[in-house]
């Protein structure tokens, strides 16, 4: 005995659908998902992308940053799919609740990026090609020096947030941290490794 394996297809919106209908669409989609289909999560794109992008934009200021948030919030949606509860709300809100927290994350990683450029900056030189004297050559390495002297955790999320420009969050589910001992590490790390070129500077100065 044989069976035939379904194809999935892409649920249709309704055209000029009447609120009953649009629900009925919506819990198809979430159904969708919910069980793992790739469609419907096409579907949920077409039908909440232009939201969730028009939420990012106004948050963020920022076309780029808006276009990686959207991207982040439907492969979060996709990734974390098992845990949309519908008993506790449609899909659309849970949609806005990933939406406003990775809006949070890039607004974090916006002010994390300047914290760090703000310790390391003098240390960096300037793009223009300047630094190229002895001094930055000396500040370069009093950076990495300090880098290589920090505790190992807080090195680790320093060098990924700022070489490998990840937010908070993804360095928490990168190392397996929760994310308030990420947000510790970077705190403490940038306080650690800004008193350590200050101090490097001090002592070049006093030799």
């Amino acid at each position: 005995m044989s069976t035939r394996r379904r194809t999935a297809t892409i649920p249709t919106r309704p055209a000029g659908s009447t609120p009953a209908e649009e629900t009925l669409y919506e819990e198809e989609l979430a159904r969708g998902l919910l069980a793992g289909d790739q469609h419907a999560l096409t579907g949920i794109y077409r039908r909440w992308g232009s939201l969730v992008h028009t939420l990012a934009a106004r948050s963020l200021g920022d076309p780029h940053e808006a276009e990686d948030v959207t991207q982040q919030v439907f492969l979060g949606a996709w990734r974390g799919r098992h845990g949309f509860r519908p008993e506790r709300g449609p899909l659309g809100a849970w949609l806005v609740g990933i939406t406003r927290r990775k809006i949070a994350d890039a607004l974090s990683a916006r002010t994390r990026r300047l914290a760090l450029a703000d310790a390391v900056g003098d240390a960096t030189g300037p793009a223009s090609g300047e630094g190229t004297g002895p001094d930055d050559v000396l500040d370069r390495v009093l950076l990495v020096d300090a880098l290589s002297r920090l505790p190992a955790r807080q090195r680790q999320v320093l060098c990924l947030a700022f070489y490998d420009d990840l937010t908070q969050a993804q360095i928490a589910e990168r190392t397996g941290l929760p994310l308030g001992t990420v947000k510790s590490h970077t705190r403490r790390g940038l306080y650690r490794l800004r008193g350590a070129l200050e101090q490097g500077r001090a002592d070049n100065l006093a030799a």
